[in-house]
């Protein structure tokens, strides 16, 4: 397997490193992988950071954008850059647990696109608060859009390379984690085989959280509601 990993990252400094190095700890004997960092052009330095340490690693593809920044925006950047016949997209502040990765790669032999959850069976979030306003707006987008995937906004998941491109990317990757259930939606409407497995989300270790619950949740919910005015429109649109 060809693996590429995509970090989108702004202002993660303190984390960038450390991820990198628990997602190298973690990666499986024989796998050939990239880790292609998005950086929104971070005033903290985070592209430097990660281009000064990994320049002599051929691995670390670091990326730096300074226009139309965004994190869907950056995530489809980092898509377009990968070589990877597999592609794995994860948060960059320690909230996607790397030790996840092992059973994400060992069940994207079998699916499409695969699916790291917290509200399937034995999946789980460190923060209460956060999980139960995702719990409710995910329950919101179940209803809405009228689909079987418990976790619409978690974003944390790997997909075949010819899957993903055969996608409309600008129909998806825009906004904000909104793009996720975006994503999902056109992958169903394809028919791709897509499976959920739990996952554990954990609490940022370092840094300064960048969502904020009542923004995301009316950002989030004028996304799902436009989108759902599109399929009423076009409800063969694929």
């Amino acid at each position: 397997m060809q693996l590429s990993i995509v970090l989108p990252t702004y202002n993660e400094a303190a984390n960038i490193l450390q991820l990198i190095e628990a997602i190298t700890a973690r990666m499986p004997s024989g796998t050939n992988y990239e880790i292609i960092v998005v950086d929104d052009d971070s005033p903290d330095g985070t592209y430097d950071i990660v281009r000064q340490t990994h320049r002599a690693n051929p691995r670390v593809v670091a990326l730096r954008r300074t226009s139309d920044r965004g994190l869907a925006k950056s995530i489809r950047a980092g898509i377009e850059k990968s070589c990877g016949t597999k592609i794995l997209v994860m948060d960059t502040d320690f909230t996607h647990d790397p030790e996840e990765i092992p059973k994400l790669l060992h069940i994207a032999a079998l699916y499409d696109l695969v699916s790291g959850s917290r509200f399937c069976p034995g999946g789980r979030m460190q923060s209460t608060d956060h999980y139960i306003c995702s719990l409710v707006f995910n329950w919101l987008v179940r209803v809405v859009l009228r689909t079987q995937i418990q976790d619409n906004t978690g974003g944390y998941f790997i997909i075949s390379r010819n899957k993903l491109f055969a996608l409309p990317f600008e129909n998806i990757f825009f906004g904000y984690g909104d793009y996720f259930f975006r994503l999902l939606h056109y992958a169903q409407r394809r028919g791709y085989t897509i499976v959920e497995i739990p996952a554990k989300y954990i609490s940022r270790i370092e840094g300064q959280s960048k969502s904020n619950f009542m923004r995301m949740f009316f950002l989030y919910t004028g996304a799902m509601l436009r989108m759902k005015w599109q399929i009423f429109r076009n409800p063969y649109r694929q």
